[in-house]
């Protein structure tokens, strides 16, 4: 950040990586289309489905959609991300439409009247085992269905997710935008995916190396793989080799099969997401500089205190951009400690 770049922190998220800094990092970032060839920055589309001869702008709103659950860890996130949202939803540069916090506990929580948000059910219980996420897909396809949603395109996010920079529309059309995990890898798990992507439907190769988050897409492609996803995402869980091959990002490969039997191809964008304590070239940083922690996961039943100790000089600036817009949110944030203590 310290110089010239076409490229705009658009995006982070807290995260929970026990490291000398501890913390994960996302950030989407944007490469403007008028930006010339000779800035020296790689181009950022890794893949363009083979229709698509260019990258265009939709120029169209997308809804802000995330999912949530009513604990104090999650509520405290959520509070901040919106923040972000209002700050930068009407700056230049900016597709951002509306926001709605999808509350899959099946009641209102203290926050209703500060964050928009609508209230759908959970799974049946016992059904998600304990992994809290298989709700995700579950609350979409409720929300979809009753809610009323104006714009034509959504974003999926997280309650981990800070804007740091307006987000203009990545999707083109039909084609969706997407980040690429270097760690959702379908090809090295041929033999557990066709239990789900059965051969007669493609390649294993058309199964897109994303999450649901974020992700930039059509409502109408939304409504479509929704239901889908939560019957893909039920039966991984319910296959022992599936549950222990994934584990915590099973949703993950169920979203990017369930996106692939619909014949869905995302545009594939790897400067969508920076992911410290991973640099830019996919690199572990943690553990070389300083003795400085953050854990988000440190704060389960409560949110972080005001005015968190920056890192050490040498830290990657995207982890100090993240704790210094942490901090300006919980000193902004009208009763930071009373409301998320309740």
């Amino acid at each position: 950040m310290g110089r010239a770049s076409p490229l705009l922190f658009v995006l982070l998220a807290l995260g929970f990586f026990f490291a000398t800094y501890n913390l994960l990092t996302l950030v989407i970032q944007y490469k403007s289309s008028s930006s010339g060839s000779g800035s020296g920055i790689p181009d950022p589309v890794i893949r363009m489905p083979t229709n698509l001869r260019k990258l265009g702008e939709s120029n169209l709103k997308f809804h802000v959609a995330l999912t949530a659950t009513d604990a104090p860890y999650s509520q405290w996130q959520c509070r901040i991300m919106y923040y972000w949202y209002k700050k930068m939803k009407d700056m230049p540069g900016s597709d951002m439409g509306k926001f709605t916090r999808v509350l899959h506990s099946g009641k209102g929580d203290h926050l209703m009247d500060e964050i928009p948000t609508f209230v759908v059910d959970p799974l049946p219980e016992g059904l998600d085992r304990g992994y809290v996420v298989l709700n995700r897909p579950w609350a979409f396809v409720q929300w979809l269905e009753k809610a009323t949603i104006e714009e034509e395109y959504i974003l999926m996010a997280e309650p981990d997710h800070i804007f740091a920079n307006p987000l203009p529309n990545l999707a083109h059309g039909d084609n969706p935008a997407g980040f690429p995990f270097f760690y959702i890898k379908p090809t090295e798990h041929k033999k557990i995916v066709r239990k789900f992507y059965p051969e007669e439907k493609g390649p294993v190769t058309d199964i897109d190396p994303i999450g649901n988050s974020p992700v930039i897409i059509k409502k109408s492609l939304l409504e479509e793989i929704s239901p889908t996803w939560v019957n893909v995402s039920l039966r991984m869980k319910d296959d022992p080799e599936t549950d222990k091959a994934f584990g915590w990002v099973l949703e993950m490969y169920a979203y990017a099969v369930a996106s692939a039997l619909h014949g869905v191809r995302h545009i594939l964008r790897k400067d969508f997401m920076l992911q410290p304590p991973w640099d830019l070239e996919g690199e572990l940083t943690y553990g070389k500089i300083g003795e400085w922690r953050f854990d988000k996961r440190s704060h389960l039943s409560g949110p972080p205190p005001k005015n968190l100790s920056l890192p050490p000089p040498g830290v990657p600036e995207s982890v100090v951009r993240l704790v210094t817009m942490v901090n300006e949110a919980t000193a902004n944030i009208p009763g930071w400690d009373s409301l998320n203590s309740g």
